[in-house]
């Protein structure tokens, strides 16, 4: 993807008095091992450093993106509720899994995997008591995205959460009727459970170096919704892509990102070495083009059918470099 004309990575918005670093409230290079904490794109009602750019970011977008938030606000009112009786109960955790995969594809979902709650899925300061998460992936349409980081790319990006969002419901409602505990988090903001780490250790796909997930089918061309739950299932295993194959030696997002935000390297975060985005350089030039996304869209495992092909060259590639 060649990047359509992205404006400077300069503002007519600045804070008086400059709030916290969100780099510093990320744990970057912090060397204790914590949960995330709430930054930016907050619905848990908290007061956040970040607050008053969030709500202008609000105020100025676009009605294209205003009527897909405001339809995902409308369908979240049933992301939970009662349970229906009685129980189905389930024998075989394994062909129950299958099934609600299969059911997720059928609601027209992209990609769908399990796995078990952990802590670190978890923002400070918040507990769920569901056991496992069921984690969804749906792809934006690619002609739309290939206009980021203009308005257009925006709208794609708001109608797909709008649209997993709906599918990650009724889902829900779905489990819900088979008198199992059900919650779908559909919100693109923040809430008590991160999406990319579960969607991670589901196997949908790896973190890659401008700091979202890549899979194999779609590269980051998708939209993540959760449904967290207590129906017995069985998790998937993370999945090696051979995403650090190529993050380490591609540069692509590095050098198209306006502001500077990526590390060309591995960033001591939380206790782990991971891939990071500078979050401070990063947030002010996504409010100004409405969320940007140039980094997600020229990644080379975002071109449709690129992706499975780079896996197999990557792969055969490591394999050539342990045999010599």
């Amino acid at each position: 993807m060649k990047v359509q004309d992205p404006p400077p990575p300069t503002y007519a918005f600045d804070y008086k008095n400059p709030p916290r670093s969100g780099n510093e409230i990320n744990g970057l290079n912090q060397e204790e091992k914590t949960r995330a904490r709430h930054v930016f794109h907050n619905a848990t009602g908290e007061s956040l450093p970040w607050n008053a750019l969030d709500e202008f970011f609000s105020q100025i977008n676009v009605w294209g993106v205003v009527k897909h938030m405001l339809a995902n606000i409308w369908q979240l009112r049933r992301q939970d509720g009662p349970l229906r009786e009685p129980q189905i109960k389930v024998e075989d955790p394994v062909a129950m899994t299958a099934e609600i995969k299969a059911r997720a594809r059928d609601l027209g979902i992209g990609l769908v995997g399990v796995t078990a709650m952990f802590d670190e899925a978890l923002y400070e300061g918040y507990e769920v008591s569901h056991r496992y998460a069921i984690c969804l992936g749906l792809p934006m349409d690619r002609k739309e995205m290939l206009q980021a980081p203009h308005e257009r790319a925006a709208v794609e990006v708001m109608r797909a959460y709008k649209d997993v969002s709906r599918i990650a419901v009724e889902l829900s409602e779905q489990i819900r009727a088979m008198g199992w505990p059900a919650k779908a988090y559909g919100n693109p903001n923040s809430t008590d459970i991160l999406h990319i780490p579960l969607a991670v250790r589901a196997g949908l796909g790896e973190l890659g170096k401008h700091g979202s997930l890549i899979s194999r089918e779609y590269g980051s061309n998708f939209r993540l919704a959760t449904v967290l739950t207590d129906l017995p299932l069985v998790s998937n295993e993370p999945v090696d892509l051979a995403v650090d194959d190529l993050c380490k030696s591609c540069r692509r997002c590095v050098v198209d990102c306006p502001p500077g935000a990526i590390f060309n390297e591995k960033q001591l975060v939380r206790g782990e070495k991971k891939w990071y985005v500078d979050f401070d350089k990063c947030i002010p030039y996504f409010v100004k083009t409405y969320g940007c996304a140039i980094c997600i869209e020229v990644c080379p495992w975002s071109e449709p059918g690129r992706g499975p092909n780079l896996f197999k060259k990557l792969m055969a590639r490591r394999e050539k470099q342990h045999s010599e």
